[in-house]
């Protein structure tokens, strides 16, 4: 179909298994690359997970190459804290703990999730200190030749970010206000279908913007072959426009995860 390679996102695959037993599981199924949402329950978690954590993705001999900062309690609806005037300190001490896991593991890319609207909070007060912490992201990131990510999302009205256009402003505003280059778009091929937006024209618009693509199936956000995206379309314009990193995939398995693969043959 193209020759991109191909990671697969242990967070919302093989959750059949423990967490760290995914690395290994990935790499069983053919995989030598890996990503992960935060795959502990708090920001700063102990030196002891930290240490678990890489041993289990060193040992399964598979590399990580994305990682989310801490976005809160994603199964309750959080989709990210650094857009929080709260959690600011809490989203910077984060930052220094997921670029440590990145400079122990090689992993350079980091996906930092805005976060939802607040009510009673101005978007605007919200949007200042989202610019702030994103700085604070970038120049950490930095520090392992790193970038950040910036997502649009969807299935969650409150979250402000919907499409690669809204994602690139933010990527514009951090840039003019910080100085900071390491920011990309995190083109997620189903959060764009999904929300409306024309995934094709921003390739066309943001090809130099992108830093990682995300793979899922619409409607239903199920592997390839069980909705109506065509891949081979797209993919085929992001070789053009010469994207040349992984596509991730995020999806949701139809059945057991190690059985969800036969599309890519």
């Amino acid at each position: 179909m193209h020759r991109f390679p191909y990671a697969v996102n242990t967070s919302i695959l093989f959750t059949e298994l423990d967490v760290l037993s995914r690395p290994a599981a990935a790499k069983a199924a053919g995989f030598d690359a890996i990503e992960f949402w935060w795959p502990f329950s708090e920001a700063v978690p102990s030196d002891g997970e930290v240490d678990r954590f890489v041993r289990a993705v060193d040992e399964a001999g598979v590399s990580l190459v994305g990682l989310n900062f801490f976005a809160g309690d994603m199964p309750a609806g959080d989709r990210g804290v650094l857009s929080h005037p709260k959690r600011s300190s809490e989203f910077a001490d984060n930052v220094d703990v997921a670029v440590g896991i990145g400079a122990r593991l090689g992993c350079r890319a980091f996906n930092a999730l805005y976060g939802n609207r607040i009510e009673g909070m101005l978007p605007a007060d919200q949007d200042t200190t989202a610019v702030e912490n994103l700085i604070t992201a970038a120049k950490g990131a930095a520090r392992v030749d790193g970038t950040v990510l910036i997502e649009p999302v969807s299935g969650t009205p409150t979250y402000p970010l919907k499409t690669a256009a809204d994602a690139v402003s933010v990527i514009d505003r951090v840039h003019q206000a910080g100085g900071v280059e390491n920011l990309r778009l995190l083109f997620d091929l189903y959060h764009l279908i999904t929300n409306g937006d024309d995934p094709a024209a921003a390739i066309d618009r943001y090809a130099d913007r992108i830093g990682h693509v995300q793979i899922a199936d619409a409607p239903g956000r199920n592997e390839p072959g069980t909705g109506e995206v065509d891949f081979a379309d797209y993919f085929a314009r992001l070789e053009k426009a010469g994207y040349r990193g992984y596509v991730a995939c995020e999806y949701k398995p139809s059945g057991a995860s190690a059985d969800s693969f036969g599309w890519m043959r």
